[in-house]
């Protein structure tokens, strides 16, 4: 039974929310070191997370920001009645649940991007240019609201079928120009994630897109189970218009963002695509590593 709610944990990688929970040192070794936020101080853990998504990308209006700098996701889970039950995130044991991974936004600021007719290295060339110069943008996916509003359906998730995960979400743009507080979507109005391993229905003009719950494998007798190849997928969520950008002047700067990405987005243009190795470990056997 415990095995098949660790295959049913795997897949969900990715993006949640950080939480003020004070902090307990872990230190496990061995085979458990990626553990060491896993919220062990929590005597009804479940399950300890560790995901780190590799690859995949977002699509909001006009722009596809792939993931470039890897995004680990840490903390735990755990069930009351039945492994298969809809289950909520447990924070990270220092509340660093979601590190937060800048991903460059291709063109920046001013949408321009090398022609795909150039040579290869030139387009890298002109491309890393746009990214790291004053125009540079990088998107930033956090959660909107609290770790145990990330909902997980582990049945869903294991017969590749309904949502899997469930993640309210808002995306912070960077860039000196834009300010400390640009967001696509906000707490009270998230970009609703509803993530699934199997084949999304999207509104037209999207196109269904499938998902992979991974494939797993075993180690330490069992108590740490590492899932290869998943995919979890979204292509039929709405995005509503930036908010914040420019401090002050918001009102003028909100509008040019707007125009930029294609905001707001209705449901059936956007897609969200999250790929990556996660390994799900016995609290006991990472406590007893340390």
């Amino acid at each position: 039974m415990r095995r098949l709610f660790l295959a049913g944990a795997l897949v969900f990688a990715m993006l949640v929310p950080a939480s003020s929970a004070v902090a307990t040192p872990h230190h496990p070794k061995g085979a458990f070191a990626q553990f060491g936020d896993c919220p062990l101080s929590r005597a009804t853990l479940t399950a300890c997370l560790f995901s780190e998504s590799s690859a995949g990308s977002f699509t909001i209006g006009k722009k596809t920001v792939p993931i470039v700098n890897p995004v680990v996701l840490q903390g735990g889970l755990e069930w009351k009645e039945s492994i298969l039950e809809e289950l909520p995130l447990i924070a990270a044991e220092d509340g660093n649940t979601l590190v937060k991974t800048p991903q460059p936004v291709p063109g920046g600021l001013l949408g321009i991007e090398a022609p795909k007719w150039w040579p290869q290295f030139l387009q890298d060339l002109f491309n890393e240019t746009i990214n790291k110069g004053l125009t540079g943008v990088t998107a930033t996916v956090e959660i909107a609201g609290s770790a145990s509003s990330v909902k997980l359906n582990s049945l869903n998730l294991l017969i590749a079928s309904g949502t899997a995960l469930s993640l309210p979400a808002k995306i912070k743009l960077d860039n000196s120009f834009l300010g400390n507080n640009c967001y696509i979507g906000s707490n009270s109005n998230p970009v609703a994630l509803n993530f699934t391993t199997g084949t999304t229905s999207p509104p037209k003009p999207n196109e269904p897109i499938t998902g992979n719950p991974g494939t797993a494998s075993e180690s330490e007798g069992g108590a740490l189970v590492t899932f290869s190849g998943g995919r979890l997928v979204n292509n039929s969520y709405a995005a509503p218009g930036a908010n914040g950008c420019g401090g002050l002047f918001s009102f003028l700067i909100d509008p040019f963002v707007n125009s930029i990405v294609g905001l707001p987005s209705a449901a059936g243009t956007n897609t969200a695509i999250l790929e990556g190795v996660i390994k799900v470990a016995d609290p006991a056997a990472v406590r007893a590593s340390e």
